[in-house]
């Protein structure tokens, strides 16, 4: 779709600054057109490397954006420069900034019920109700995955953000996209409804600058975090020597 895109490690991605990326967003929906949209972090990039259907999901979307810092220098010392990562969370709160001056409507879904009405309850308290379309908690069945796409294609949303943990969120986006047709764009978000809630702390901007946004993380969650953040940073930094040697083999 985009002639701005560079390759990191056989994954599409593409070279672009928040504004740009908003800009492409908003353009899309302004022509009733459908954008998918996905980030990518080192985790992300570790785990495509075996689970297929997960690659399929994330490199079939419209825009892919570097959402780690690690990425970001990753993807430069390999030769393809990306301006800057576009985090899932800032992107989410500015789409539903824009949603309100453009007068769109946002579709939730994920996150534990009470955390999914805490964030309606507080961009209806900021911007209004005009832009709520629906919300759903992310407790549901397989069975029932179809059913909850209907819910959303039939809500009137032009947003919707899925705070799903991966790969359950990109996957659901792009097994149902058909169905979410009537959805100009889909975002998966992680844990952002939890950070909008205020039950997750994003770390300072001083450590998201530096890629120790993972550190910081860590620190809240070590028991759940550890062995994702020892083994997959591991794994990832081998992947980046990996290709580049593979580089400097292949050069004529």
């Amino acid at each position: 779709m985009l002639s701005h895109r560079v390759e990191f490690l056989g994954i599409p991605l593409d070279a672009l600054t928040m504004t740009e990326t908003i800009s492409v967003i908003d353009t899309a929906i302004q022509s009733n057109e459908k954008i998918s949209h996905v980030v990518i972090n080192a985790g992300k990039v570790v785990s495509m490397q075996t689970d297929h259907q997960l690659m399929e999901s994330v490199i079939s979307c419209d825009l892919i954006n570097a959402d780690g810092q690690s990425i970001v220098w990753a993807s430069r010392f390999l030769g393809n420069y990306l301006p800057e990562r576009v985090a899932g969370c800032d992107l989410m709160q500015e789409l539903v900034k824009q949603a309100a001056i453009k007068k769109y409507k946002c579709f939730f879904l994920g996150g534990k019920e009470e955390i999914v009405k805490k964030v309606v309850s507080i961009y209806t308290q900021q911007y209004g109700s005009d832009i709520i379309a629906g919300y759903r908690n992310g407790y549901f069945n397989k069975e029932d995955e179809e059913q909850v796409a209907f819910q959303i294609s039939n809500s009137g949303a032009q947003l919707l953000f899925v705070a799903i943990t991966s790969p359950k969120k990109e996957n659901f986006i792009h097994t149902y996209k058909n169905i979410l047709s009537n959805v100009n764009f889909t975002m998966g978000v992680g844990g952002s409804f939890d950070v909008i809630a205020g039950y997750t702390k994003r770390a300072p901007l001083w450590m998201q600058n530096s890629g120790l946004e993972f550190f910081y993380r860590f620190l809240q969650e070590p028991r759940r975090l550890w062995k994702r953040y020892l083994i997959g940073n591991t794994t990832f930094i081998f992947l980046i020597m990996k290709y580049k040697l593979y580089q400097l083999l292949n050069r004529k």
